[in-house]
C-alpha cells in the first residue's frame, strides 16, 4: 500500500536565538530568528472529513513548537558556557531550552519526531509526517526526511 494524499501546513513565528558554539565563524556568537517549520503529512486514504490531517487537530504540535522555539534561547547541551547561560535563566534574562543540537537539521528532525509521535498515537499508522523543513529565514533551510516504520502507507511515491 502506498500513499496517495499528501499536505502539508506551515508554522511560523517562533522568534529564538541560539549559537553554535563550535563553529569558528561568527555562528558562535548568540543570534536569533524568527523560526518556521513546515511538515508534510501522507495518508493512503482520507479521514471522515476527507482530509489527510485536519490542520485544526495539531493543537499540541504547535504547543510543543511555541514552549520550545517562541521567546526562547536555545543552547547545545554541551556548551562550555551552559552553566552561564542556566544562572540567567535563574535571574529571569532569558528563557533557556538545552538541546542534543540546535542547529536547523536537528531542529528538523526534532519537529518530525513530534508530529510523528502525534499522529502515530492519535491515527494509528494511517498518516506520518515524512518530512519537516525548519527555516531560519527567507533565504535559509533545512529540511529532515524519513518515512517511519509504522506508517500504513510506507513506500509512498512522492514520500521520500
Amino acid at each position: 500500500m502506498s500513499a496517495a494524499f499528501t499536505c502539508s501546513k506551515t508554522f511560523s513565528g517562533y522568534p529564538c536565538c541560539h549559537r553554535q558554539w563550535r563553529h569558528p565563524g561568527h555562528c558562535r556568537f548568540v543570534h536569533g530568528y524568527s523560526r518556521s517549520f513546515t511538515c508534510w503529512f501522507g495518508a493512503a486514504n482520507l479521514d471522515e472529513n476527507g482530509f489527510v490531517v485536519d490542520f485544526s487537530s495539531l493543537g499540541s504540535l504547535e504547543s510543543q513548537l511555541a514552549a520550545q522555539f517562541d521567546h526562547t534561547f536555545l543552547v547545545n547541551a554541551d556548551d562550555p558556557l551552559l552553566e552561564q547561560w542556566q544562572a540567567l535563566h535563574e535571574q529571569g534574562a532569558l528563557d533557556l531550552r538545552v538541546m542534543d543540537n540546535v542547529g536547523m537539521e536537528a531542529s528538523a528532525q526534532l519537529v518530525w519526531d513530534w508530529a510523528n509521535a502525534l499522529l502515530q498515537g492519535r491515527d494509528g499508522g494511517r498518516t506520518c509526517c515524512w518530512k519537516v523543513e525548519a527555516r531560519e529565514n527567507e533565504k535559509n533551510a533545512a529540511c529532515y526526511e524519513a518515512i517511519p516504520g509504522w506508517f500504513q502507507g510506507s513506500r509512498a511515491p512522492g514520500m521520500g
